[in-house]
C-alpha cells in the first residue's frame, strides 16, 4: 500500500487550496479515505458512534450482502432455465444471473456516484460514503426485468430528493434504497408489478410455473399454502426481487452484522416478532385464505427478511435509542403484514412499512428521551 500512499501524496498539492484542481478536492478525498483510514471525524450528520470509520462500516455491510447477492444471481438463472424447461449445471445458472444483474449494479453505481460527486464538488464538502451500500442495495431490491434507464431515473431521484436535499449522508429521513424502489413502484407500476416482470425474458411460462410472486398469488387467492412449501420459501427458490428471496442467505448476512456490531439485533428481532404477532392475530380472525397463512410463513415471504436485516437497521433512518429500536422494529413487522394482507394492491408491504416508520422514528426517540429526562429529574429531586 506504500506505493498508493506515495502516489496520493504526490498529487495532493494540486487538489488542496491554491492548487489547479482545488474544486475537485472532494473527489480526491473520496479516493484517499477509501484506501486509507481518514485522520478526521465527521462534522455533521454523525450516525456512526464508534472508533470504526464510515467507509469500513459500509464495507462490512457490503460483505454481509454478498450471500444474498450471489444466491440472487443463481436464482435468476434457475427461474429462467426452469421456465424454459432446460436442465443445466449450477454455474450455468449462476453465470446467466450474474450477467443479468451486472448491468443493474453498474448503472446504479455509475449514476449514483456521479450525482454524489457532482453535489460534493458543487458544495465543496466530502463525498458521502453511504452510497457504497445504497448503490448495491438498489439493484438487489428491484425486479431483474427493470429497464436500465428506469433504474437510472430511480437512482437519481433517491440520491437527489431522498438524500442530498436533506444535506447528504447522515441527514436523510428516508432510506435511499427504498426511496428508489418506491419511486419506481409508483412512477412505473407496470414494470414493478404483474405476472411477467420477475423473469429476465418475456418467454411463455410453462405449466406449473407461475410468473407472479407467491405473495401476489396468495393475495389474489390463486395459491393455497401447504407445509411442504416452507423450505422452498426459506431457501429462496422462488420468483421475486433480485436478491430478496432467500431467508437463509439473508440470515447469514444478519449474523455478520450482529457479530460486528454494525446491525442492531434489537431491530432485527423486533421486526420478526412484530410480523409473527400480526400474522398470529390474523390467524385468529381467519376471514380469508391469506389471513390463515401461518405466521412464520410471512417472515420468509417477499422482502420481509431482507427488509428486517438490511433496511430497518439503517443507522441513519432507524431509531437511535435501544427502546426505540424495539418499538420501531416491532411496528415495522406489524405494518408489513397488515399492509400485505389488507391491501392487495401492495402485496409486499415491507417497503411501505419501513418508509412509514422512518418518518416516525425521530418522534419515538423524542418521547423516549423526554421520558428519561423526566425520570432523572424526579430522581434528582428525591
Amino acid at each position: 500500500m506504500k506505493i498508493f500512499r506515495n502516489l496520493l501524496n504526490s498529487v495532493k498539492p494540486h487538489f488542496e487550496e491554491g492548487g489547479k484542481l482545488q474544486k475537485l478536492y472532494p473527489a480526491y478525498d473520496a479516493f484517499e479515505t477509501f484506501l486509507f483510514v481518514p485522520d478526521h471525524t465527521t462534522k455533521s450528520g454523525s450516525h456512526i458512534r464508534d472508533s470504526i470509520d464510515l467507509k469500513r462500516s459500509m464495507m462490512t455491510v457490503i460483505i454481509a450482502l454478498l450471500p444474498a447477492l450471489f444466491f440472487g444471481m443463481w436464482n435468476i438463472g434457475n427461474i429462467y432455465y426452469t421456465a424454459m424447461g432446460e436442465e443445466v449445471e449450477f454455474f450455468t445458472k449462476f453465470n446467466y444471473g450474474a450477467l443479468k444483474m451486472l448491468p443493474l449494479i453498474l448503472v446504479s453505481y455509475i449514476v449514483g456516484l456521479t450525482v454524489e460527486f457532482a453535489f460534493a464538488i458543487y458544495r465543496g464538502h466530502q463525498v458521502n460514503e453511504g452510497y457504497l451500500v445504497t448503490g448495491l442495495l438498489i439493484p438487489m431490491i428491484m425486479p431483474i426485468s427493470i429497464p436500465l434507464w428506469m433504474l437510472a431515473v430511480s437512482v437519481i431521484f433517491a440520491v437527489v430528493i431522498g438524500k442530498e436535499v436533506f444535506g447528504g449522508t447522515g441527514m436523510n429521513i428516508l432510506n435511499p434504497a427504498l426511496t428508489a424502489r418506491a419511486f419506481a413502484f409508483f412512477a412505473y407500476p407496470a414494470h414493478l408489478s404483474g405476472d411477467k416482470i420477475w423473469i429476465s425474458e418475456q418467454q411463455t411460462m410453462p405449466d406449473g410455473i407461475s410468473g407472479s410472486t407467491p405473495l401476489a398469488d396468495y393475495a389474489s387467492g390463486d395459491l393455497t399454502y401447504d407445509s411442504s412449501m416452507f423450505m422452498d420459501y426459506f431457501n429462496g427458490s422462488m420468483i421475486g426481487s433480485c436478491s430478496e428471496t432467500s431467508t437463509f442467505a439473508i440470515l447469514i448476512g444478519a449474523a455478520m452484522l450482529i457479530i460486528t456490531g454494525i446491525g442492531s439485533w434489537r431491530t432485527i428481532l423486533s421486526v420478526f416478532v412484530g410480523g409473527y404477532f400480526m400474522g398470529y392475530l390474523f390467524n385468529l380472525w381467519g376471514a380469508n385464505e391469506f389471513m390463515n397463512l401461518p405466521p412464520h410463513v410471512h417472515l420468509v415471504l417477499g422482502g420481509f427478511a431482507f427488509g428486517a436485516v438490511f433496511m430497518a437497521t439503517d443507522p441513519v433512518t432507524a431509531s437511535s435509542t435501544n427502546k426505540g429500536k424495539i418499538i420501531v422494529g416491532f411496528l415495522i413487522g406489524v405494518f408489513a403484514v397488515l399492509i400485505r394482507v389488507f391491501n392487495p394492491a401492495y402485496p409486499e408491504g415491507m417497503m411501505l412499512a419501513i418508509l412509514l416508520m422512518n418518518v416516525f422514528a425521530p418522534l419515538v426517540d423524542h418521547y423516549i428521551i423526554e421520558a428519561n429526562i423526566k425520570r432523572r429529574l424526579k430522581r434528582a429531586k428525591a
